[in-house]
């Protein structure tokens, strides 16, 4: 099969001919129709969680996707071949991924049915972006009233947790540039700042002069959280996705931090995925890209901003 995978952290990913891979008893064997990218992707073929976990190379990339089921492993019980399914077919230690024609998954892991009014793409926008969103609002929990900063609004994660805080009745501040800001009102924010105009935290506390209930912060390191924190009042709370937060420090300032850690599963994919169906949760696509062109874009939409899902067409 086809497949764009690295030989090593740090090689240039490439297209290669690579073995199908083989279903276990309780695996599920997929033919991919698309997948989606997650900046996590390059961080994982960089070399991010060397040594947190085995690797295998030629290692494919991708973790999202969305197909059709060939076959099933002799105890496979929930699907069915011809079942159009999606979820996260990234392992590791076998060296599999799902920027590639084929791609397994068990059947309990995080792979769900894809609901008939639900487009492929969509799909595979979801696992881990959407779900990542649908756990960062849950865990800080607004209530009706309550003010949101989401810094990051525009991306996969963001434009998802946008919609999440605004149906639970918050105020949403969202960072967007002006050519963003149409799109983030439009999924539910009630404000935007220009994060490319001047700092975040002093536009929040002129529109908030006495601060904000929960920050969700999708992009910032830990050198450059700390100024946002001040947004943040007393018994505040704030969640960093990519771990830049010092839960003990801010406790002693009365603010709750969470650096959280999203572990996705099939009966969220599915409840996520009838919201989808439902027009009840949008899912804005910023671009398709073809296999063939991955190699080639792919340092671009790494540098790129966010305006959405990346969609490669298998």
């Amino acid at each position: 099969m086809r497949a764009i995978a690295i030989t090593g952290f740090g090689a240039d990913p490439e297209i290669m001919q690579l073995p199908a891979p083989e279903p276990g008893p309780r695996e599920v064997f997929v033919r991919m129709r698309v997948a989606g990218y997650n900046p996590v992707d390059v961080k994982v073929a960089n070399g991010a969680m060397k040594g947190m976990v085995p690797f295998t190379f030629p290692l494919i990339l991708g973790t999202d996707g969305a197909g059709v089921v060939e076959a099933t492993g002799a105890e496979v019980t929930a699907f069915s071949p011809g079942d159009e399914v999606f979820g996260r077919f990234a392992d590791y230690p076998r060296g599999l991924g799902s920027f590639a024609e084929y791609g397994v998954a068990a059947e309990d892991g995080a792979i769900a049915h894809k609901p008939h009014g639900v487009r492929f793409e969509q799909a595979a926008a979801v696992p881990t972006a959407t779900g990542a969103a649908h756990e960062v609002v849950e865990t800080a929990r607004p209530d009706t009233g309550q003010t949101v900063l989401i810094i990051g609004a525009t991306g996969g994660v963001g434009q998802s947790a946008v919609q999440f805080a605004a149906r639970r009745g918050a105020r949403v501040i969202a960072t967007a540039a002006p050519d963003a800001e149409a799109l983030t009102r439009d999924l539910g924010a009630s404000d935007t700042v220009d994060h490319t105009a001047a700092p975040v935290a002093d536009q929040v506390l002129a529109l908030c002069p006495d601060g904000v209930d929960a920050v969700l912060d999708l992009v910032d390191p830990p050198e450059a959280i700390g100024d946002v924190i001040r947004v943040l009042r007393p018994g505040g709370i704030i969640v960093s996705t990519v771990g830049a937060l010092d839960p003990d420090e801010l406790t002693e300032r009365e603010i709750r931090a969470v650096n959280l850690v999203h572990r996705p599963s099939g009966p969220l994919l599915a409840e996520l995925a009838a919201l989808v169906e439902s027009d009840d949760l949008r899912v804005h696509i910023q671009a398709q890209v073809p296999f063939d062109q991955l190699p080639v874009r792919l340092p671009d939409i790494q540098h790129g901003h966010a305006r959405g899902k990346i969609i490669i067409e298998i």
